[in-house]
């Protein structure tokens, strides 16, 4: 399950964790969550959300 960033605040949300202080249990997708959730940080609106890419590190040739 993906990982959605608020554009506002930067809380991530993460599906594994869920949202407890909200009521929504671990396990639960992103999609799943009701249209009136906001964020736990900043009470911004889901539709603030979006798709949270995963930093990927290169490394030098050589290294």
């Amino acid at each position: 399950m993906e990982k959605y960033k608020c554009s506002v605040c930067f809380y991530v949300y993460d599906p594994e964790r869920g949202d407890p202080k909200s009521g929504i249990p671990p396990g639960t997708a992103f999609e799943d969550l009701p249209d009136n959730w906001t964020c736990p940080m900043c009470r911004s609106a889901k539709s603030k959300f979006s798709p949270s890419k995963p930093r990927h590190f290169s490394h030098p040739p050589g290294s």
